[in-house]
This record gives structure tokens, sequence and C-alpha cells, in this order.
């Protein structure tokens, strides 16, 4: 499964119903680190495939969303499990550092 966008929309479905574990990405076209963690989002997701979902989360178009999730900063990822917040990190992300936040708490 590819990067999918997430917006007010489709959030209930694609994040609070996943099956699978969720992680957001909450990005602006102008945020220099944002373009910088894409790459790496896309080799996570391509490794990954479909044993978790991942998100962008474009903070100018979907503030709402946003302020929900309390992000000041960006970019800044957000684990969802079973519809609930799990973790956050601000500022850009080894990959290392991603696959360690989707593996805590994980139910494999």
């Amino acid at each position: 499964m590819g990067i999918i966008t997430i917006t007010n929309d489709n959030f209930e479905e694609e994040v609070l119903k996943s099956k699978k574990p969720v992680l957001l990405d909450f990005w602006a076209e102008w945020c220099g680190p944002c373009k910088m963690q894409s790459p790496i989002l896309d080799e996570i997701a391509a490794e990954l495939k479909d044993s978790v979902k991942i998100g962008k989360v474009n903070v100018d178009e979907e503030a709402a969303l946003a302020l929900k999730y309390q992000v000041m900063s960006i970019p800044t990822l957000v684990v969802m499990r079973d519809g609930v917040f799990q973790e956050k990190a601000v500022g850009l992300q080894s990959k290392d550092t991603i696959l360690k936040m989707l593996a805590n708490g994980s139910k494999e």
C-alpha cells in the first residue's frame, strides 16, 4: 500500500477504523524538513507494504486535524492504533526511529 492523503473527510474511515497501525505525517508544501522526511516514509511504505498504513496530512489544508492532534511544529509523525493515539515525534525522524515507533506496542 502506498502513502495516502488523509483529509477530514476520510479520517474516520482511513485512520480511526483502520485495523492496522497508522502513521500520520503532518506536513506542508513549504516545509524543508517535511520534504526530507518524505523519501524515508516512501521507503518504509515499500518495506512494510500492507502491515501498516501511512497517511499524509497537509496542515495548511487540514488545520482542524492538526489542531486536534496538537501539531505545533512540522513535520510531526503520529502513530495511531485501533483509532487511539499512541505516539508522537516532532521534527525530521530517521528510518530507525520511525520503525521503532511503529513497533512499540504492536500486537504482532
